[in-house]
């Protein structure tokens, strides 16, 4: 189990710190031909980071021009629904840049969900590089933490089918509404390369010690196990 805590002052200083990293490694020079993939999550600090992220992008929006949008989770919600998580990225990060539609791949979340998990899938793998046994290799997947140590919709107490599950993308069912969702696997988490987990917000800090116990069974903890090395980005809120 091998990561790096960083640790900030408040909400605030943790998303411009990751909005400004982000950009750094969009500046990066690519050996690829394929573009950059990145995953994108929900939660409460996924607006204030989208936001951190057009101003940081201020007269560098040109750093955008190749990238191609997933999503490591959604709600089976409409797109344009409160709890969409297609829509949130829509409104706060999209349409700021000027994203162009081809390159954000939203789940059809008005599908059944084994097909949208496996539409997704297929677009994944067209456009994403992969390992040796068939995983995508995103460039970067971004997550949040529950207070429970959830991460994209990998819930704890998950069946085997789901924490050993080889598919890129699969449905779930969530603890909370609107339960029926489609997350991304553990699998893929593991053959990513790199994955940075926002930990904003009172009342995490329990599961955050047990998800970097060793011997911890979070969600989070069972990421960090499958890795090599993993960012993790947290605040010290207020109680």
């Amino acid at each position: 189990m091998v990561y790096d805590l960083l640790t900030y002052p408040d909400a605030g200083a943790l998303v411009g710190a990751v909005a400004a990293r982000w950009l750094a490694d969009l500046a990066r020079p690519r050996r690829l031909p394929l573009p950059y993939s990145v995953a994108l999550s929900g939660g409460r600090i996924a607006r204030p980071l989208y936001e951190a992220v057009v101003t940081e992008s201020a007269g560098r929006r040109s750093l955008w021009a190749e990238v191609e949008f997933f999503f490591a989770d959604e709600r089976q919600v409409p797109l344009d629904h409160p709890e969409s998580n297609y829509r949130l990225a829509r409104e706060s990060l999209f349409e700021p840049l000027g994203i162009p539609a081809r390159r954000v791949h939203a789940f059809q979340t008005g599908a059944v969900p084994e097909f949208a998990a496996a539409q997704a899938q297929a677009e994944l793998l067209h456009r994403a590089p992969q390992t040796r046994d068939g995983q995508p290799s995103l460039d970067l997947v971004l997550l949040g933490m529950g207070e429970d140590g959830h991460v994209a919709s990998l819930f704890p107490g998950a069946p085997p089918e789901v924490v050993e599950s080889r598919a890129v993308f699969l449905p779930v069912t969530g603890p909370k509404p609107p339960p029926q969702r489609i997350t991304i696997s553990y699998a893929v988490l593991a053959a990513a390369r790199q994955v940075w987990v926002l930990i904003s917000g009172a009342g995490k800090e329990e599961a955050l010690a047990r998800s970097l116990d060793p011997a911890g069974q979070t969600p989070l903890a069972h990421v960090l196990r499958g890795r090599e090395a993993t960012v993790l980005f947290a605040d010290r809120p207020r109680a």
